[in-house]
């Protein structure tokens, strides 16, 4: 069920890569985030994007780590922007600021979790990706905090953990083998330069009410 549930990812993220560079000269409609979106996401203090992969914590929970990279280029380092499991999210409306959202990792299909598990590196709260075919707990949820109402594509925004009021935070400690040079993403109880995330490289859906938008309610 995993490699099918990440194969019928893959080829709706191209498929939406495909429509998405028939775009080009309409850059003005895509200068938010909406729902659907797959996304990198970059640290700013710390210049690492958003990762993670199936190789396990080998301490705490023993889940699906998740990490931050400086590569660009890694596959492994998409996520899509879901609403939560009570929630409505649809596909290509802007994602509001103080919004409740999920974070799902492309290549997994687990969602970006944390819990009062302790980091490795650092101590602070361990942070995972977890459950099945992007479905997992409430402690899968994150607030998305941002200045105006809007999460603008170039703006620096943080994620607050809705079950631990955690702040997704990257402070610089990096990993050995079998994950070499990789950072340690974790949970910190104060908002501070740490936990600023900016959206980079990825497919950001078209609102519903574009023409483009019969296309993506096949996909």
């Amino acid at each position: 069920m995993g490699f099918i549930y990440t194969l019928r990812v893959l080829i709706k993220s191209i498929l939406v890569l495909i429509l998405w560079s028939k775009c080009e000269g309409r850059e003005s409609e895509f200068n938010y985030v909406t729902c659907g979106s797959l996304v990198k996401l970059l640290n700013t203090r710390h210049n690492v994007r958003l990762h993670s992969h199936d190789v396990k914590y080998g301490s705490g929970s023993g889940q699906q780590s998740v990490t931050g990279v400086e590569s660009a280029d890694d596959a492994n380092s998409y996520w899509r922007i879901r609403g939560k499991p009570d929630g409505t999210c649809q596909r290509g409306v802007p994602i509001r600021c103080g919004q409740a959202v999920r974070i799902t990792h492309m290549t997994t299909g687990r969602n970006l979790h944390t819990h009062h598990f302790s980091s490795p590196l650092s101590n602070n709260q361990e942070v995972s990706a977890f459950g099945e075919n992007g479905e997992g707990d409430d402690l899968d949820v994150w607030r998305v905090q941002c200045d105006g109402s809007i999460w603008e594509r170039d703006e620096a925004v943080r994620f607050k953990h809705v079950g631990t009021d955690a702040f997704l935070s990257v402070t610089g400690e990096q990993y050995g083998n079998p994950i070499q040079g990789q950072r340690e993403v974790h949970g910190m109880s104060t908002a501070n330069q740490n936990n600023y995330w900016k959206a980079m490289e990825g497919v950001f859906i078209l609102p519903s009410q574009e023409p483009l938008r019969h296309h993506h309610e096949e996909l």
